[in-house]
């Protein structure tokens, strides 16, 4: 024993847990070992005792189960018990054939007490029980269950690429974070693997009726060769004696493979939701007062015909009576309760009119809402509307990516929009409206797609791109014809997470500012001190940051923003230079917001000659000739274009002292045109100009 333990330790499976690597291949090896190897009538009877308890124990974790990933070991399960339950056959016809002379006990006491007791020792009544038994397993459950398990695996994979998408949606709307939509991916993937795993597995148990069935027949015609043939039974006797024998043996096999096919078909075919099937069962059969006052009408009338059971009828129909009376009272609860919920607010009958105040002011609200009439259930949680939380969600993702919090939504409706609009303000002003349609999804043209889609033409509002508004059961065409599809709500928060992004430096208030310096404060509030209001006061900080806002520079890292306003502070006051300073300093987060990991930049650059052109231009106090700049702004949309067309961030990189002068030249009409200047770059980064503003691509 010491040895073998030794050896375990060796083997580095000497902990309980470790142990736990064995049990699958222990399990085989002693499947197949009752298979060859002779069993004693008492192992016989423990092992076939133990495969009924087992296959209760997975009735039952079927039923519990809220979902099939809850019980997601059960295909390898069910292929398991069905080894184990044709091994005993074989363990068991071994015996029957070579101990069965001797007595109905010969093969243990389980298989007597089958063939005995359940069917009274008659072999004909025994025949059609065992004949049913295999019937139900084989043409009604297992056959449901594969049948079921079949559709639900196709469903599934069918089903996948929506569910990734709306994965996808969710975390780029905020709603869920990496952690969570790698689970809800890994979730997806184990169904679908689930339920094609189910479809093979139903395959055992249909496999293991159709075995018994055969091993029952080859049992009773052995025995009888073996029972007349070599020991000198009579016919009568020997077929009395194996038929009893192999009966009780497949009876005892049959009923737990029954309970195991009735477990699949409860996996298979239940629907998921935060109930086992047993509440499901309860909540929705004997929960309406009108069905069960029916049923009991019903029964109350088969109980008055002449010659049928009465006292039955009449018990069942005062039952059910009293569970109508039961769920009526309780759904009338319910309804007092949700009309109090529900009743407004008692009002005076006469109300005063009372002087003006300053609570009749309404302030401007930082970013608003509207939306007409049929978008108001997206945003009434009372009606399932998801609106508000995927808000929630964008202005979460908003201040894990740009740095700050932006204000709250504020969403109201306006009868004046068309049914289907909505209108975003900020401050007061309209910056972006568009149109939604509840209920269907956006097909979303990305450029290359294989045919055309019935449905509401329109323009993505975010981003401009063609797409069509498509009823739900076009949705899966459109995937296949190469559109992105989209739910309402999804379209709705992306607009308004655009909006944001594109007018962030109005977003960002001094009370925004305040609250970011507070919380750096704990962190760094040495640093805070030395810089706010030292060196530059709160309101050039504000400015500095809008500066960097409007270039779609990151502000989370507040920490480098205030070393570098240390460093230079102290020799100038000027916010542009001090925002030069600072993008340096961010520098490598700039470059990794445009490029990622990519190691070779592809950019835009500028022609040498041009470049002094327009360095004597800055020394003339940053003013360019109308022809200078005519000639600049059509280079530079030729080289955007071509970066455009051929897949490479439209970036600028330009000298530093220029990059100020261009950037707010040039980002006038190129809204995504971004230009850097070569001390922004990091070192392990390498330039390779792709197109040249002025002149030739490189």
């Amino acid at each position: 024993m010491n040895a073998l333990l030794s050896l375990l330790d060796r083997m580095g499976l000497g902990t309980p847990g470790q142990m736990k690597v064995l049990a699958g291949p222990m399990l085989i090896m002693m499947i197949l070992s009752m298979m060859v190897l002779p069993l004693a009538p008492f192992i016989l009877d423990l092992l076939f005792t133990f495969n009924i308890a087992l296959s209760i124990m997975i009735l039952m974790v079927s039923m519990f189960a809220q979902k099939p990933l809850d019980f997601s070991a059960f295909p390898a399960v069910l292929l398991f018990s069905t080894l184990l339950r044709l091994s005993l056959n074989v363990a068991s016809t071994r015996v029957v054939l070579l101990e069965g002379h001797n007595g109905g006990d010969a093969a243990g006491k389980v298989i007597e007490a089958f063939g005995q007791f359940l069917v009274g020792g008659n072999f004909a009544v025994g025949l059609v029980v065992f004949s049913i038994l295999v019937i139900i397993n084989f043409m009604v459950i297992t056959k449901g269950a594969g049948r079921i398990a079949e559709v639900g695996a196709r469903f599934t994979l069918d089903a996948m690429p929506g569910k990734q998408m709306a994965i996808d949606a969710d975390l780029n709307a905020g709603l869920i974070g990496e952690d969570q939509a790698r689970e809800r991916r890994r979730e997806v993937a184990e169904e679908s693997d689930f339920f094609g795993s189910m479809d093979g597995a139903s395959k055992f148990v249909r496999g293991d009726a159709v075995a018994g069935l055969v091993i029952m027949v080859v049992n009773i015609i052995g025995g009888l060769i073996i029972g007349v043939g070599q020991h000198g039974l009579s016919m009568d006797e020997a077929a009395r004696t194996y038929t009893l024998l192999t009966i009780g043996d497949g009876l005892v096999a049959q009923i737990p493979s029954l309970v195991i096919s009735t477990a699949a078909g409860v996996m298979v075919s239940r629907v998921n939701t935060n109930e086992d099937v047993g509440q499901q069962m309860i909540g929705q059969l004997f929960m309406s007062s009108q069905v069960l006052w029916l049923a009991a009408g019903v029964m109350g009338l088969l109980g008055l015909v002449p010659g049928m059971p009465n006292l039955v009828f009449i018990f069942f129909t005062v039952m059910l009576g009293a569970l109508a009376w039961w769920a009526g009272r309780r759904e009338r609860q319910e309804g007092e309760a949700s009309a109090q919920e529900q009743a407004p607010a008692p009002a005076a009958a006469v109300q005063e009119v009372s002087e003006a105040s300053w609570d009749d002011v309404r302030l401007v609200e930082p970013l608003a809402m509207e939306v007409g009439h049929r978008l108001i259930a997206m945003v009434d949680v009372r009606q399932g509307g998801e609106l508000l939380s995927r808000i929630k969600g964008v202005r979460r993702k908003y201040a894990q990516d740009i740095g700050f919090l932006p204000p709250v939504v504020h969403i109201r409706d306006n009868l004046e929009l068309g049914p289907n609009h909505y209108v975003i303000s900020l401050k007061g002003a309209e910056v972006g409206r568009g149109e939604a349609y509840p209920g269907r999804w956006l097909a979303i043209n990305p450029g290359k797609v294989s045919g055309k889609l019935p449905g509401v033409a329109t323009t993505e509002p975010a981003f401009g791109l063609a797409a069509v508004w498509i009823e739900p059961d076009t949705r899966e065409q459109a995937q296949v014809y190469g559109y992105t599809v989209v739910d309402t709500a999804t379209v709705i928060t992306t607009h308004l997470n655009h909006l944001m992004s594109r007018h962030a430096s109005q977003l960002l208030g001094r009370s925004e500012v305040s609250k970011l310096l507070e919380k750096l404060g704990p962190q760094d509030g040495g640093l805070v001190e030395e810089v706010v209001p030292a060196l530059v006061s709160q309101g050039t900080l504000q400015r500095i940051l809008h500066t960097l806002l409007d270039e779609e520079v990151s502000i989370r890292d507040l920490r480098s923003i205030l070393e570098a306003l240390a460093e230079h502070a102290p020799r100038t006051q000027d916010p542009a230079e001090l925002t030069a300073m600072v993008r340096v300093a961010l520098g490598r987060a700039i470059t990794q917001y445009w490029f990622g990991a990519e190691r070779v930049l592809r950019v835009i650059g500028l022609e040498a000659q041009l470049e002094q052109v327009l360095m004597q231009a800055l020394g003339n106090g940053n003013a360019l000739e109308p022809g200078l700049a005519d000639t600049l702004m059509q280079h530079a949309e030729s080289a955007v274009t071509a970066q455009d067309a051929q897949g490479d961030p439209c970036v600028l990189v330009v000298g530093h002292s220029l990059r100020p002068l261009l950037s707010r030249f040039l980002r006038r009409r190129f809204k995504h045109l971004a230009v850097l200047s070569q001390a922004e770059i990091p070192d392990d980064r390498e330039l390779r100009v792709t197109r040249m503003i002025g002149g030739r691509a490189a």
